[in-house]
């Protein structure tokens, strides 16, 4: 890449291709900016440090589920739209792992930004079961646990059991539909306006 065409936007995806192909342990600032045919200190110019580098690229990652979760989800609606998103979710997943492992889960401030994307697709798909307000919330957050943690564990590995996780996931998707539909007390009274977009 020359050097003019280099920006903060070309060394995140720089970043993002040497994490596809080699993991998460060759992310080095040396190895990004070898792999832009430039010396390292060049890249100061776009990334402070690795660290920073590391937040654009979890922004980038959660806008890209954002993106994929939003398209899936679009058209549908209550128990399709839930199913949709879920199945959507765990394709990323799956067809990037190193990807998402290096999401960052804090609300560092880019991150969050595109973090409150993903969250509001949620909760518009939350709004066919009537939840709002503070039931959108936690179950919003169940939501969130659901889908990271059996992604999490199929990206690294850790289902060792015979089982089909297709069918595991096919069960989860049914307990979390099953639940939505289910009075906890925690959905929002008929009549309730819903919260701001």
């Amino acid at each position: 890449m020359a050097r003019a065409a280099l920006s903060a936007d070309a060394v995140v995806g720089i970043a993002l291709q040497l994490l596809d192909e080699k993991g998460p342990d060759a992310l080095t600032l040396s190895a990004v900016a070898g792999r832009a045919g430039v010396a390292t200190p060049s890249l100061y110019k776009h990334v402070r440090n690795l660290a920073e580098l590391r937040d654009l690229m979890s922004a980038r990652i959660m806008n890209d589920i954002a993106d994929q979760v939003g398209q899936a989800v679009l058209g549908h609606s209550a128990d399709e739209a839930i199913r949709a998103l879920m199945t959507a979710w765990r394709h990323y997943a799956r067809h990037h792992p190193h990807r998402y492992a290096a999401l960052l889960h804090r609300p560092e401030p880019r991150t969050a930004q595109a973090g409150k994307r993903l969250l509001d697709i949620l909760f518009a798909t939350l709004r066919a079961y009537g939840m709002t307000d503070s039931a959108a919330i936690h179950a919003v957050r169940c939501l969130r646990a659901v889908l990271h943690g059996f992604a999490a564990l199929e990206a690294q590995g850790a289902f060792q059991l015979p089982e089909e996780l297709d069918e595991s996931y096919e069960l989860l998707t049914h307990m979390v539909i099953t639940g939505l539909h289910t009075p906890t007390g925690l959905h929002t009274p008929t009549g309730s306006p819903p919260p701001p977009a």
